[in-house]
């Protein structure tokens, strides 16, 4: 009803989830926008207006939007070496990568864990680069304290399918700095707002996708080859508009909303780890939008994540590659390797923790892992390092 009358009805719910947002995360200002992609360029786009230098480091690992927000923006996405215990950045490498032409250092909380922004910051500082902290898989997360997504100069967070709360697609950037918010706002103003068309397209989607997200029926729109669910695909073309009156009208009631769901999330995830003795970066009760597990091998990562497929579990391999294999990137920077983006992405496999998987789900999801040997950590070319 709330999203009828968001079709329906003129009055603007946008301005009250952005200031509701604002006062509980503590910003000084926060807007919604088509996409966490959107969020991504909107932010790169502003601090590109300040400063003359071009450069993004992004982590080799990460989700295949974030280049394309880099690119979109105009920018040169540089990708850094991950550790692959914590896919944060890998210390040494970054240190190597930021240099006088960066603009700014993309700190993501992949799958909900937290970057380690009081380690990147010091690296940024003599080059007076900015930190914007992709929190697109954390929003409604602490750590130590701090919301993530608010612990950068600029941070973006995504309101899409599968993520803790939804309104079918969305974004939300949020800042502390009086100066990046005036910046944000230039370029958020000139935003053109979704036809009444386009939100009828965005109910109807919201609609099925709230049917279709449970893991007993997830067969039905992973067997659709045009939705290409499960894929990750490089956004060739990346919407910038606000966020529609519909979408906004979703997010009524968001706060309690998303704290329930990430305290589902932390359940689901400490029931899967206790009971399948995997170890995780940030322990067993943390609200991980997904659960990360390693195979001892890619071949049977693949079988498993065939047979997880095959019988509607939501499993997924994440991303397939570092960024750099991307042929659009690879075009902007030439041939790069990266050896542990790239282990993580052979050997990596995620699992759902959302408040869809049921007891019965859940016992699936462990006799499908237990039939494999399974690892807490990968071997790199560092010491081995356990915890994932």
């Amino acid at each position: 009803m709330g999203a009828a009358a968001g079709i329906l009805f003129t009055k603007d719910a946008t301005s009250q989830i952005e200031e509701e947002m604002r006062d509980a995360f503590g910003v000084e200002r926060a807007w919604l926008v088509s996409s966490g992609t959107a969020a991504l360029t909107l932010s790169l786009m502003a601090l590109k207006g300040h400063r003359p230098q071009t450069d993004v480091v992004i982590p080799a690992y990460t989700c295949f939007s974030v280049p394309a927000a880099v690119m979109r923006a105009g920018l040169r996405p540089v990708p850094c070496d991950i550790d692959p215990a914590t896919f944060d950045y890998e210390e040494d490498q970054l240190a190597r990568t930021i240099g006088p032409n960066t603009l700014c250092v993309v700190a993501h909380n992949l799958f909900g864990i937290p970057a380690n922004i009081e380690r990147i910051r010091p690296l940024c500082r003599p080059y007076d680069c900015a930190i914007v902290e992709d929190a697109a898989q954390a929003m409604g997360v602490k750590s130590d304290g701090e919301w993530l997504g608010t612990r950068g100069d600029v941070g973006i967070f995504s309101l899409g399918r599968g993520k803790p709360i939804t309104s079918g697609s969305g974004g939300v950037i949020v800042t502390k700095s009086p100066r990046l918010a005036a910046a944000i706002e230039e370029q958020c103003a000139r935003l053109p707002t979704p036809s009444r068309v386009q939100m009828i397209k965005d109910w109807l989607k919201v609609a099925l996708m709230a049917v279709f997200v449970r893991p007993s029926l997830f067969w039905v729109p992973s067997a659709v080859p045009w939705l290409r669910l499960g894929e990750t695909v490089f956004p060739k073309h990346i919407s910038l508009r606000r966020l529609s009156r519909m979408q906004a009208a979703l997010l009524r009631g968001w706060r309690p909303q998303i704290d329930r769901a990430n305290r589902q999330r932390a359940g689901t995830a400490m029931d899967l780890a206790r009971r399948g003795g995997f170890e995780l970066p940030c322990g067993p009760s943390h609200p991980y939008l997904r659960m990360p597990v390693f195979a001892a091998n890619p071949a049977e990562r693949n079988r498993r994540l065939a047979d997880a497929q095959a019988r509607g579990l939501g499993f997924s391999r994440a991303y397939p590659g570092p960024v750099s294999e991307i042929p659009e990137v690879e075009a902007v920077i030439g041939p790069r390797q990266f050896a542990n983006a790239l282990l993580v992405a052979t050997h990596l496999l995620t699992v759902p923790t959302h408040h869809w998987v049921s007891p019965k789900d859940a016992d699936a999801i462990l006799a499908c892992l237990s039939q494999s040997e399974w690892r807490p950590g990968l071997q790199t070319r560092r010491a081995w390092r356990p915890g994932l």
